[in-house]
């Protein structure tokens, strides 16, 4: 199923078009912003990879995590100071920036700099959440939750809708597999598909453990070439991956960002498996259902 457009920027930037027949579009960046010289360094950096594989980028970089499990982790360098640096990479680099918000009064002042609205998976329920993204008046990337089947996102997209906002972008990045462990069920590509909204992959918070060291998050990041040829295959409008020049030393989810020195290599096995799924379709039409 062929899904609508979404566009993400405006003539300021390098405009992204998610979903039909578009290329594969990419999301990334640190997990939280650390300081303004990192996350610039890292825009820079990411930038320069795609302009080089001629892969649509929106930066992305996250000024408050409100969903640590330890009081003493990282949290981000907060709104005010993170949305300026979010606008000065903006406008620097000409690219569209996104960041996730978690406090429905923090919607408005994000959009007001950001391109692409982020509502964080344990958040994709939440009415006040989506009332106040809906309210930013920019396109929203929607997060499935860990807890949710692919199926019942539709409802937080009619949510969205409900609320005005009809560009949408669904992530998966994993469900829960018992305790401390996700898993990547496939199906939910062409599922979520079904709502007529362009869906992408999270690469890197797929391969997380929950909490499974005590106080933070575990990963198996070897495995995230694997996950994305496979979510690639299988029909994404949109690839999701944290990327950091220094994994172990990250402030944020150091146990599963994939080190910028792999970004080139995974980015063109997704760009080549999206790109010969579309040849397919083109040459075949579309998947036939089976029933």
């Amino acid at each position: 199923m062929k899904t609508k457009t979404i566009t993400v920027g405006d003539s300021n930037v390098q405009a992204v078009k998610i979903g039909g027949d578009n290329p594969l579009a990419f999301i990334g960046g640190p997990c939280a912003i650390e300081s303004r010289d990192h996350c610039l360094k890292m825009a820079v950096a990411t930038k320069k990879i795609c302009d080089e594989l001629d892969v649509p980028l929106i930066f992305k970089a996250c000024y408050d995590k409100d969903c640590r499990s330890s009081p003493t982790s990282f949290h981000g360098v907060g709104i005010d100071e993170g949305l300026a640096i979010l606008d000065e990479i903006r406008s620097e680099c000409g690219v569209p920036v996104t960041s996730d918000f978690s406090v429905p009064e923090w919607a408005v002042p994000t959009a007001e700099v950001v391109d692409f609205l982020q509502v964080p998976a344990y958040l994709c329920r939440q009415t006040s959440i989506l009332r106040a993204a809906a309210a930013g008046g920019k396109p929203v990337h929607l997060k499935k939750g860990q807890f949710m089947s692919p199926w019942n996102m539709k409802n937080s997209v009619r949510k969205l809708a409900s609320f005005g906002c009809d560009d949408v972008l669904l992530t998966d990045r994993g469900t829960f597999l018992g305790y401390n462990m996700l898993i990547n069920d496939y199906r939910c590509f062409p599922i979520m598909r079904g709502t007529g909204v362009p869906v992408c992959y999270d690469g890197t918070h797929s391969i997380q453990m929950p909490t499974s060291m005590g106080d933070v998050s575990g990963g198996q990041r070897e495995f995230i070439p694997f996950l994305v040829r496979a979510a690639a295959a299988c029909g994404i409008d949109a690839l999701f991956l944290e990327v950091h020049d220094d994994p172990p030393n990250a402030l944020s989810d150091a146990n599963t960002v994939l080190d910028i020195k792999h970004l080139k290599r995974v980015l063109i096995e997704a760009k080549l498996m999206h790109e010969t799924r579309l040849g397919l379709v083109e040459k075949y039409g579309e998947e036939e259902k089976i029933s």
